[in-house]
C-alpha cells in the first residue's frame, strides 16, 4: 500500500516514496511519501495559517478536540496496532497497548489547565501572567514507539494552542501517517499536518526558519545537532535523549519475583525503550542466584513473529539498530565475556536476537558504557552498596532509574542518590499524563507531560492595566 501525508487537513501524495520493511521477515509492508522541501514549506505554511484561529479558541474547545481525537484513535485500534506491529515489530498485544496509550494520552492531558497568576489586583493596578502557544511546533518521533512518542507530544502542543508539524522516523512512518489520514475530519486543517521521509528530512525540518518550537525524542548524537540548528532561528526546544539506566538490587529482595520483573524492566519492547534497565547491579550475597534465575526465566519467553497472538519479543526494529546491538554482542565475544544465555544470533530472516544476558563483563566495556537499546543486558556484581552507586553514575546519561528492596524506605534512600530525571523504588517505567519526566545530564533537556510538559510549549506573558491616573 502506498499512504499519503496529511497538510492543511489534505490528502498529500509523495512525489517520491521509500518502501518501509518489515523487520519479522524482510518484506515491505509499505511505501511511505518522501516529503519534499516544497512540501514542507506547504506544512509550515498551513500551520502558520491555522495558528491564529485555534490559539483564539477557548481551552475548552481545545480540550473537546483532543478528546474527539482520543475516540478516534479507540475507533482505529486493530489497523493501528497493526501496522505498528508490522513497521515495528512489537508483538501485537503491546502494539494493542500502545494505541490505546495514545488516546488515553490526549483524554489526560486534556484534562490539564494552563495557570493563570494575578499578581497585583488593587485600585493602583492590574497585573496577571498567563500563559500563551509558541507557534508552530516541530515533533519529531524516533521508531520504538511510533504513536506512543507522539502522544507526549501533539496533545499537549495543541492544547497550549499551537499547531504542529508531525514527523515520524522514516524506520516506521506508517502508523502515523494512518493517523493523519483518521484525523482528517477530526482536527481543524492545518492544526495537526503530518509528513514522513527519509533521514534527509529531519535536518531540513529542524533547520526551517517558521518553526517556534521543536520537540524531539532521540539518540543524545542527534539531538545535539537538533539543538545546533535550533539556534540558528532560537527555536524553543524540548529534546529527550538516550539513557543508559541503571538498577540496584539490595541483597535482602525476594530473588525469584525480583527476577520476573527485572526481566521485563530491561527486554520489553526488545530492549527498545529510553527508559527501560540497561545494565544491572547486583550485591554479591545474591549475585548468582538472581543470575540463574534471570537466565532460567529468559530461556522460556516467547521470542518470534509478533504477529503472533502470544509471542512475547519480537526482533529488533530496524536494520541500523540490529547491526549495533551485534557488533556490541561482538565484542563482548572477542573479549571473552561470558553469555548467561542469547548471544549473537544466527543468520535468519528477520532481525532476531534472542534476550542476552551477560556476566559480570568489566564497568569499561563497551556493553556497560554504551546504550546498548536492545535485547541484551549487563549483570554487574557489587560488595559495597556506596561503590554501586558511584558506578551508576558514572555515565553522561542520567535518564531514567531504578532501586529493588524489601526495604521501600531503605531503596528510597538510595535512589535519592542517584543523578537521573526518575528514579523508581520496586518497580520500572511508571509514566503518567499527569507527571512530567526528562533527562538529567546528556539525557536531554526539558520535560514532557504533566503540567511541566504542557508548558513546555508556552510562554510566559504578563499583562498589566494601570487603573489610577
Amino acid at each position: 500500500m502506498t499512504y499519503t501525508m496529511t497538510i492543511g487537513g489534505k490528502v498529500v501524495a509523495g512525489n517520491d516514496f521509500f518502501p518501509v520493511v518489515n523487520p519479522a521477515n524482510g518484506a515491505v509492508v509499505g511505501d511511505a511519501p518522501n516529503c519534499s522541501p516544497q512540501q514542507l514549506d506547504a506544512a509550515v505554511a498551513a500551520a502558520r495559517d491555522a495558528f491564529p484561529a485555534w490559539s483564539a479558541r477557548p481551552v475548552a474547545d481545545r480540550q473537546k478536540v483532543l478528546i474527539a481525537m482520543a475516540d478516534a484513535v479507540d475507533a482505529n485500534t486493530e489497523v493501528l496496532a497493526g501496522l505498528i506491529t508490522a513497521e515495528q515489530g512489537k508483538p501485537i498485544a503491546v502494539a494493542r497497548t500502545e494505541v490505546f496509550g495514545l488516546g488515553y494520552w490526549l483524554r489526560e492531558t486534556a484534562a490539564l489547565e494552563l495557570p493563570e497568576t494575578v499578581n497585583q489586583d488593587d485600585a493602583e493596578r492590574l497585573s496577571i501572567t498567563r500563559r500563551v502557544p509558541l507557534g508552530v511546533v516541530a515533533a519529531i518521533t524516533p521508531w520504538n514507539y511510533p504513536l506512543g512518542q507522539a502522544s507526549f507530544k501533539v496533545g499537549p502542543a495543541m492544547l497550549a494552542g499551537n499547531t504542529v508539524v508531525l514527523k515520524p522516523s522514516p524506520a516506521a512512518p506508517l502508523a502515523n501517517l494512518k493517523l493523519g489520514e483518521i484525523l482528517r475530519d477530526v482536527v481543524p486543517d492545518g492544526v495537526l499536518n503530518i509528513i514522513s521521509g527519509d533521514d534527509s528530512l529531519g535536518a531540513q525540518l529542524t533547520a526551517h526558519p517558521g518553526f517556534d518550537k521543536i520537540s524531539f525524542t532521540g539518540s543524545t548524537h542527534t539531538g545535539k545537532l537538533v539543538m545546533a540548528a535550533a539556534a540558528q532561528s532560537l527555536s524553543r526546544i524540548t529534546l529527550e535523549l538516550g539513557g543508559n539506566d541503571p538498577a540496584i538490587v539490595l541483597p535482602d529482595v525476594d530473588v525469584k519475583a525480583t527476577a520476573e520483573q527485572l526481566f521485563w524492566a530491561a527486554f520489553s519492547n526488545s530492549g527498545q525503550i529510553c527508559l527501560a534497565v540497561k545494565r544491572i547491579y547486583i550485591h554479591a550475597d545474591i549475585y548468582d542466584e538472581l543470575a540463574a534465575e534471570l537466565t532460567a526465566y529468559a530461556r522460556n519467553v516467547k521470542v518470534g513473529d509478533p504477529a503472533e497472538e502470544g509471542v512475547q519479543l519480537g526482533p529488533v526494529s530496524n536494520q541500523r539498530q540490529y547491526d549495533t546491538v551485534v557488533g556490541l554482542l561482538e565484542d563482548c565475544e572477542r573479549n571473552g565475556y561470558k553469555f548467561l544465555t542469547g548471544g549473537l544470533p544466527d543468520a535468519s530472516a528477520g532481525f532476531f536476537i534472542q534476550p542476552t544476558l551477560v556476566d559480570n563483563p568489566p564497568e569499561d566495556s563497551r556493553i556497560v558504557q554504551e546504550e546498548q537499546f536492545g535485547p541484551v543486558l549487563p549483570l554487574l556484581k557489587y560488595d559495597d552498596l556506596d561503590d554501586a552507586i558511584a558506578r551508576a553514575n558514572a555515565s553522561q546519561y542520567g535518564l531514567g532509574a531504578s532501586v529493588w528492596s524489601a526495604d521501600p524506605d531503605a531503596a528510597f534512600a538510595v535512589a535519592q542518590q542517584i543523578q537521573s530525571g526518575t528514579v523508581w523504588v520496586n518497580e520500572i517505567m511508571h509514566l503518567s499524563p499527569l507527571v512530567g519526566f526528562g533527562g538529567l545530564k546528556q539525557s536531554g533537556i526539558g520535560t514532557e507531560s504533566g503540567l511541566a510538559g504542557l508548558l513546555e510549549f508556552t510562554e510566559s506573558q504578563t499583562l498589566t492595566v494601570k487603573r489610577s491616573a
